[in-house]
């Protein structure tokens, strides 16, 4: 089981302090640091100093980092051209030698594209398809080939496809809780499938449903990785794990059921049930980005129980 730290800064963050969590999740074991793409804070909070966008972030990691994988749950596809996003996610993996993986959603939060100018069209799901189609077009075609897309959103025409990503191939991940549409998206497009905040069994039913998709087309279902997005908060006794859900403003009864909180046995024992169902990584939701030490006891106490 791969445990990777995922952030969402649009609460309140500097790039300073997620290079300060980036550094952390390389030193402490972690497989991966991952971060939101969203420009405007949610709930209660008041999202000081403002927001950090996901791929100029991600660029500036990729030189300060060594090791850890970079990438985003999930870019939003709202935000960005598809052939825009193509050349950064490619340069920001040669910035990192080729560590880099891109997550791509439709995008949801209408408010922040009302704050910040951007449209939010109607139909996100048929261009994200298209999107998709695009971003792994442009970095597969072979170097002095052209590539060529006319959609119903999109159109390209000879297109250098250039430039190329420092990997033969940019894993893409692809998520969400659609019973239809979105696990075909994931078999035909995906390298890996994600789904955020769910249960075991609405994450075991929504597994089956990839694997059916890739099966329908003839893919191999065991070609993708199956994974969570889950919130952790985790204590070495009752008074730790309260405090900490305290900091993030939830409830610890609350977070044991929809999350991974509790002692580090309890953490362990939930994560196995996830296992249990095919899961085979999960990326750990930290909201309080100043608590480090929360991040060295998930490393030396539930992840050394794993690896």
């Amino acid at each position: 089981m791969d445990l990777r730290i995922f952030t969402e800064p649009q609460q309140g963050a500097t790039y300073d302090t997620l290079l300060t969590v980036a550094k952390a999740t390389e030193d402490l074991g972690f497989d991966a640091f991952f971060r939101s793409d969203h420009y405007l804070s949610m709930g209660n909070v008041d999202g000081l100093p403002g927001p950090t966008d996901a791929w100029i972030t991600l660029a500036g990691l990729a030189r300060e980092t060594k090791r850890i994988r970079l990438g985003t749950l999930m870019t939003a596809g709202t935000f960005r051209l598809p052939g825009v996003l193509a050349i950064q996610v490619a340069q920001v993996d040669q910035m990192s030698g080729g560590r880099v993986e891109l997550g791509l959603g439709a995008g949801w939060f209408e408010e922040e594209h009302k704050a910040y100018g951007i449209p939010f069209p109607k139909e996100k799901f048929g261009r994200l398809e298209e999107q998709l189609a695009i971003v792994t077009g442009l970095w597969e075609t072979k170097v002095g080939d052209t590539f060529d897309f006319h959609g119903t959103y999109y159109d390209l025409t000879d297109s250098p496809a250039l430039p190329k990503p420092a990997q033969a191939k940019i894993p893409v991940l692809v998520g969400g809780h659609g019973a239809t549409r979105t696990p075909k998206l994931a078999a035909r497009f995906a390298d890996e499938f994600n789904i955020p905040f769910a249960s075991i069994h609405d994450s075991e039913r929504q597994f089956g449903r990839v694997r059916a998709a890739a099966d329908a087309i003839g893919r191999p279902a065991d070609e993708l990785t199956y994974s969570n997005a889950l919130i952790v908060c985790v204590g070495r006794d009752d008074q730790e794990v309260a405090r900490r859900a305290a900091a993030i403003g939830r409830d610890v009864d609350e977070l044991k059921i929809n999350g991974l909180a509790g002692s580090p046995a309890e953490v362990v024992d939930k994560i196995g049930k996830y296992a249990e169902i095919g899961s085979e990584r999960i990326y750990l939701q930290i909201l309080d980005l100043a608590d480090l030490d929360h991040l060295e006891l998930i490393s030396s106490q539930v992840q050394s129980q794993l690896s």
